[in-house]
C-alpha cells in the first residue's frame, strides 16, 4: 500500500520553502474572500500563518492571543473585519507583498 502525505503538512512545506507559492495563497484567500467565501479565506489564511509566520509571531504583531487567533481562523471562525484586516496585513507584509484589488466585469 502506498504512503500517503498529510495534505496540510505538503502545503505548508510548500509555502515555506516556495516564496510564490506563498504569494499565491494569500492572493487566494484575498480573491475568496473579496468574492463572498470568507468561510474558504479563513482556512486558507490559517494554512499560510502556519507556513510563513506562525500563530505566536502573528500574536505578538497583532497584540492578539495567539488562541483568538487560532479561533478566528477556525472552521467556524469569525473575526471581526479590524482583526482580519490585521492579519492580511502581518501575512502581506511578512511576504513582501502590496495587495490590490480590482474590479473584474463578471462573465
Amino acid at each position: 500500500m502506498a504512503l500517503t502525505r498529510n495534505f496540510k503538512e505538503t502545503v505548508a512545506e510548500r509555502a515555506a520553502r516556495d516564496p510564490a507559492f506563498a504569494k499565491a495563497l494569500l492572493d487566494e484567500a484575498a480573491t475568496l474572500f473579496l468574492n463572498g467565501d470568507p468561510h474558504t479565506a479563513r482556512l486558507v489564511l490559517r494554512d499560510l500563518v502556519n507556513a510563513s509566520i506562525g500563530f505566536e509571531a502573528l500574536a505578538a504583531e497583532t497584540q492578539t492571543p495567539s488562541k483568538s487567533l487560532h479561533r478566528m481562523l477556525s472552521d467556524r471562525g469569525n473575526p471581526s473585519m479590524d482583526n482580519l484586516a490585521a492579519i492580511f496585513g502581518v501575512v502581506r507584509k511578512r511576504l513582501g507583498v502590496d495587495i490590490r484589488a480590482h474590479a473584474v466585469k463578471a462573465a
